[in-house]
């Protein structure tokens, strides 16, 4: 009995030993989340989107009345956010009669980048100049809207 006395004391001191240093790690991890668990609201704000719009087609080459044209248009968030509205136009140089207006809901929210595609024939007279204005801008109203065009002339 005398020998059996030694052993459980060294044992429960050494299961105390551990116990403290569970608890010492478990403190260690606490202040380690709270530190870096709690940032500041700006830190974590998403960042406005920076938009770029590529016109793959048309280019601006002479196009031939009653041509039907191929529309392609990428729209790009540089900061890899959503692209969520854009229109497409095409409208005479001089007069502004538009022939092309779409999509016909301008709120696409989709993924970027994003590409438009569409198919459209020239019914309109020779010896005009036209052009495909496309527009891309964030959730709100002209956030971050971005335009580009492309000019070209139809005989």
């Amino acid at each position: 009995m005398v020998w059996v006395q030694p052993a459980l004391s060294a044992h429960f001191f050494h299961n105390n030993s551990m116990q403290m240093k569970d608890f010492l790690m478990l403190l260690l991890l606490s202040g380690l989340l709270v530190f870096y668990g709690c940032k500041e609201e700006e830190e974590f704000k998403t960042l406005d989107p920076d938009y770029q719009i590529n016109i793959l087609s048309p280019d601006s080459s002479e196009k031939t009345a009653g041509e039907l044209i191929h529309l392609k248009v990428e729209f790009n968030d540089k900061n890899g956010g959503a692209v969520h509205h854009v229109n497409i136009r095409v409208y005479n140089k001089e007069n502004s009669e538009e022939i092309y207006n779409q999509p016909l809901s301008a709120h696409v929210l989709k993924a970027s980048p994003f590409i438009f595609e569409d198919d459209l024939k020239l019914e309109v007279n020779p010896q005009t100049d036209w052009l495909l204005e496309a527009r891309v801008w964030g959730h709100e109203a002209g956030l971050a809207e971005t335009s580009a065009k492309v000019e070209f002339h139809v005989k």
